[in-house]
C-alpha cells in the first residue's frame, strides 16, 4: 500500500523562473456567488445586484461581477499550486481587470514564475514573484496581478501535521 499526500503549495526550491502553474479546476461564477461577495464585503453598488440598474443605465447591459471576487477566486485557484505552504503573501505589486466577468463566465487561471530571491535576513527562506492571468471561457483574459510570496525553504519548511494518527488504516 502507498499513502499519497496531495502536493499543497511549494517550498523555495521547487520555483523554477518561467515555470508555469495551469491551475484547475475552473470556476462558474453565478450571480449567487457575485451577490453573496458584494453582500459580504459591504459592496452595494447596483451594477453588480440590480438587473434593471445594469440593463438600462450601464454601458454593458447586463450585470457584472465585481472586480475583487474575480481576483479573490483567481488567487484561491493558484494557492494549491503556489502559496499553499507559504509563510506569506508579501505583495500584490499590480492589478488588472483586462475585461468584464459576467455571470455565468467560467474562469480559468495560470501562474508564471518570474522571479526568485533568497532572503537576505534569513537562511531558511526565499521570495518568489509570480504573475497570475485568468481567462473566461471564451480564452479572453479578464485579470492579470502580479505578487511576491515568502515561502520556506524545504530543509526549514514544517512538517504537515494531522491530529490523529498516521496509522488509522493498520
Amino acid at each position: 500500500m502507498t499513502t499519497y499526500d496531495r502536493p499543497f503549495g511549494r517550498t523555495f526550491e521547487d520555483f523554477e523562473v518561467g515555470d508555469v502553474y495551469r491551475h484547475w479546476p475552473g470556476k462558474t461564477i453565478t450571480e449567487a456567488d457575485d451577490h453573496f461577495f458584494c453582500m459580504l464585503t459591504m459592496n452595494h453598488h447596483p451594477l453588480h445586484t440590480n438587473v434593471w440598474f445594469a440593463e438600462n443605465e450601464t454601458v454593458h447591459g447586463r450585470n457584472v461581477v465585481v472586480g475583487n471576487l474575480v481576483y479573490s477566486l483567481v488567487l484561491g485557484m493558484s494557492v494549491p499550486d503556489v502559496s499553499g505552504a507559504a509563510i506569506a503573501n508579501l505583495e500584490v505589486e499590480s492589478l488588472i481587470h483586462r475585461k468584464p466577468t459576467f455571470h455565468g463566465d467560467t474562469i480559468y487561471a495560470e501562474t508564471k514564475v518570474i522571479d526568485k530571491v533568497e532572503s537576505k535576513s534569513r537562511d531558511d527562506r526565499g521570495v518568489v514573484t509570480v504573475e497570475t492571468k485568468a481567462f473566461n471561457q471564451n480564452g479572453d483574459e479578464v485579470c492579470f496581478f502580479r505578487r511576491k510570496v515568502m515561502v520556506w525553504k524545504r530543509a526549514a519548511a514544517p512538517a504537515r501535521r494531522r491530529p490523529y494518527p498516521d496509522d488509522v488504516w493498520d
